[in-house]
């Protein structure tokens, strides 16, 4: 490695030390991957060997050839190592491994070992998609093996142990074990939070360089508060504009930095512009439900955003479960009390859980039955744990890079305020997540009518009728782009379906002053996902830009801006962000 010597107490001790601790880590992260308990998993491991038995013969001849290239790469890590050339071709899929990220240092080619232990991890990752893909089982468990395979071979990569990589070796020899001793802090410090960090958690505050969108508070009661914004245009749409994001997260999502926030971007458009906070739950909200959630927040919401505008009507917008609460809202009151909304917009949003992606491999029945014996007499769900299973997804993004770089390598994550974000999570409250998993997810009623009852009413999605905008990314490893789709087929007003690049945040986030990216527009509506996105056209640039100009067709009418926030029923209570956003609510 061209590395400097260094005595065997600067650094063995340590390595020893972090391999241990990173060790412990990655079979904590695993644990919280699972998603499911031992028996579950017993009979997950049962279900493959018998699979295997099935086909035996198959299985055999997998092996065999496995074994044949990996003698192959033993010699040929022999000859390299004796001064000589490989006199054996590498098997196609180490060849193929070249240009993957992780292995991009020249120690990887130019060491024989590292190079042997690269090319070894990916053929034996071959080796395990080919054996899995070929197996004869239930597309459900297939789907689920799938998974939990790739989370197996993410985790076992040579670059996640600190004695298997090469750059950390180097990086600790040439710091005198300095890079050890941060990187060990930096994991005791994470597993004091329950988290990785993935940005530099030191450079951003909510309210000082983030979330800093000026207005007030103007309404709260025990689940949320309501923002409003100053105006930053003498007129406004005459229709106020309700955002309602998510209660997994933290609402500033919609109001980041300046550059990228679409609160902002809404205000300098010319909307008078209120949006939802969420509580973060503690155990004095323990039993609070769906029902809950719909009544005390948004159709509550709805009501005073409607009320201190003094209009009519106003448009409303939800982002992913947000979306779902919204549409639930105005499905179960079209009934007897229609709410007084004009439009709305559904960003990454799903009303059709028939297919929820890869996040369904941890919602089968018996997960659900299990979290609703344990939250049957209330309970808070963690956000930690949400966050997790939402990261796994994308393990290789979201969770490995940040063990190497923080842990092995001992450095500080580059500061980032969508990821930021993404580690300020907020707990559920157990009645209402069970709820959620089960009606939602498991059972996918909300896109059958009257199959649900909320706020004592009948739930049918075929009542919303007014002008619909539904948005989803075709990255989405959430919310499903094809799934986002079928809201098209559910709503009965008329429709406007955007595809964007990139994925649930990056994706939805696409800030209007970068103009950067690209989405489709204008295909055909009535089929599926697939013929719409073969007669759609693509735009360069934000979806934002097309978003505002069809609110501002819906509503060209413009009003004089108010010139304070609020109205005598519903006084400013405090400047947004406001305490809600704020509060850290960590479980024991």
């Amino acid at each position: 490695m061209n590395a400097p010597p260094a005595g065997k107490h600067t650094v063995e001790p340590l390595l020893e030390t972090l391999g241990k601790a990173n060790q412990a880590l990655m079979e904590n992260v695993g644990a919280q991957l699972a998603g499911f308990n031992t028996e579950d998993y017993q009979n997950f491991l049962k279900e493959l060997s018998q699979a295997v038995a099935k086909d035996a013969p198959h299985w055999q001849a997998l092996q065999t050839q496995y074994y044949e290239n990996q003698a192959a790469l033993w010699m040929n890590m022999l000859s390299r190592a004796a001064g000589q050339k490989p006199t054996v071709p590498p098997p196609e899929a180490a060849a193929a491994a070249l240009t993957d990220r992780r292995f991009s240092a020249p120690e990887w080619r130019e060491n024989p070992l590292y190079d042997y232990l690269r090319q070894s991890y990916f053929l034996t990752a071959s080796w395990l998609r080919e054996a899995v893909e070929s197996l004869q089982m239930e597309p459900a468990t297939q789907q689920r093996l799938n998974f939990f395979m790739r989370q197996y071979v993410d985790a076992m990569a040579p670059s996640n142990f600190p004695a298997t990589n090469p750059e950390v070796l180097k990086k600790a020899i040439e710091s005198g074990g300095e890079s050890l001793k941060a990187g060990l802090k930096n994991l005791l410090a994470d597993m004091e939070k329950g988290r990785i960090s993935m940005t530099d958690e030191s450079m951003f505050e909510v309210g000082r360089n983030i979330g800093i969108t000026p207005g007030a508070v103007v309404f709260e009661n025990e689940l949320f508060q309501l923002l409003q914004y100053h105006p930053t245009t003498p007129e406004v749409a005459s229709r106020p504009l309700l955002m309602v994001p998510p209660c997994i997260n933290k609402f500033y999502i919609m109001d980041l930095e300046p550059s990228n926030s679409l609160v902002r971007y809404a205000v300098d458009r010319g909307h008078s512009v209120f949006l939802v906070s969420w509580r973060n739950i503690d155990e004095s909200l323990r039993n609070v439900t769906w029902d809950d959630y719909i009544e005390k927040g948004v159709t509550t919401a709805v009501r005073v955003t409607q009320a201190i505008a003094a209009t009519e009507q106003i448009d409303a917008l939800g982002f992913c479960v947000g979306g779902a609460l919204l549409s639930c809202a105005l499905a179960a009151h079209a009934v007897d009390a229609p709410l007084p909304v004009a439009s709305v917009t559904l960003m990454a949003a799903l009303l059709d859980y028939s297919d929820v992606g890869e996040i369904g491999v941890y919602i089968d029945r018996a997960f659900v039955e299990q979290r609703e014996k344990q939250l049957e007499h209330g309970g808070v769900v963690p956000g930690k744990e949400l966050a997790m299973a939402f990261s796994s997804l994308r393990a290789n993004d979201l969770i490995w890079p940040y063990v190497i770089n923080n842990y092995l390598m001992g450095e500080t994550p580059p500061a980032f305020n969508l990821l930021y974000w993404n580690g300020d999570g907020t707990n559920l409250p157990g009645p209402m997540f069970a709820w959620y998993l089960r009606h939602l997810y498991l059972q996918n009623e909300l896109c059958q009518p009257n199959a649900l009852t909320v706020a004592g009413q009948p739930v049918d999605l075929r009542r919303i009728r007014m002008p619909a905008y539904i948005f989803g990314a075709c990255e989405d490893h959430i919310v499903p782009w094809k799934s986002a789709f079928e809201s098209t087929h559910l709503l009965s007003g008329p429709l406007e379906f955007v595809l964007g690049a990139s994925g649930h945040i990056a994706g939805s986030i696409n800030p209007a002053s970068k103009n950067k990216r690209h989405y489709w527009v204008g295909g055909k509506l009535g089929g599926s996902a697939d013929e719409w996105v073969a007669s759609a056209t693509t735009v360069p640039g934000s979806w934002w830009i097309h978003w505002a100009d069809w609110l501002d067709r819906l509503n060209p009418e413009r009003v004089a801006a108010p010139q304070q926030l609020g109205n005598a029923q519903y006084q400013p209570i405090e400047s947004a962000p406001g305490r809600y956003v704020l509060a850290d609510c960590q479980l024991k």
